[in-house]
């Protein structure tokens, strides 16, 4: 008995739009080439937060300027396939988006 092997693809960004975007291209061509998919998976999005004291204080006050960058993350399940491998390696990807695949 044979199981599928399946290809993890964790994709993270700090832009959610164009994280969107590319997980469409990807769910698009596995969906054509009728190969199982578990996912997209939204992960847990992380938030770093800075505080940084803010010039000139005036007379005494002390005024804070809070910066925030959030990075959102999906992870998506593709079973191991030549063709959507070969695809997958020539979508372009942009250069807000990291990408990691396990095999």
């Amino acid at each position: 008995m044979s199981t599928v092997r399946m290809v993890k693809i964790k994709i993270w960004s700090t832009n959610i739009d164009v994280l969107e975007d590319f997980i469409g291209k990807i769910t698009d061509i596995v969906k054509k080439t009728g190969v199982g998919m578990k996912g997209p998976i939204p992960l847990p999005t992380k938030k770093l937060k800075i505080r940084t004291l803010k010039l000139p204080h005036g007379e005494g006050k002390k005024k804070y300027e809070k910066w925030e960058m959030r990075i959102h993350k999906r992870l998506l399940y593709i079973a191991e396939d030549e063709r959507v491998m070969k695809q997958l390696i020539r979508i372009r990807v942009p250069p807000e988006i990291w990408m990691e695949i396990e095999l």
